[in-house]
């Protein structure tokens, strides 16, 4: 059911911070960086082998990542890991009765389908199912 850690994602305050900080310690720029719209959220993002680390800054006070970040400050959010069915995925864990925040996929960074399941089901983790829209031919975005 689950394939591999897709990404992690940790709130910041500031994405330029990071671009910085990434930049001038490790000597690289982002893989992507575009705005998702639905989550009120900038999004960049790292390639750490198969996996990315991407940093999300809130682009309005109702973003979720705002309202995390007013709650909890800066740092891990959620783990991501890629699923091959997502809709499937997420049937499965409701007949379970397992709390979902997304019953039904939505579209997340690189346009992805992605859905979350509630931190109160999985001890405390904030998890995002993702699956990778193999129609997309996504290009990155600021």
């Amino acid at each position: 059911m689950l394939k591999n850690i897709d990404h992690i994602g940790i709130a910041v305050h500031s994405l330029e911070n990071v671009k910085t900080f990434f930049l001038n310690i490790f000597g690289i720029s982002p893989e992507f960086e575009e705005t998702v719209a639905e989550q009120q959220v900038k999004v960049i993002g790292y390639r750490v082998g198969e996996s990315n680390i991407e940093f999300l800054q809130p682009i309005s006070q109702m973003s979720p990542i705002s309202k995390y970040l007013e709650k909890r400050g800066e740092g891990l959010h959620h783990i991501a890991v890629a699923v091959e069915d997502l809709e499937s995925v997420l049937a499965s864990l409701k007949s379970k009765e397992i709390p979902l925040i997304d019953e039904t996929p939505r579209t997340g960074a690189e346009g992805k389908k992605i859905a979350f399941v509630h931190p109160k089901g999985l001890f405390g983790i904030l998890l995002e199912l993702s699956q990778k829209n193999e129609k997309s031919n996504h290009s990155s975005q600021s």
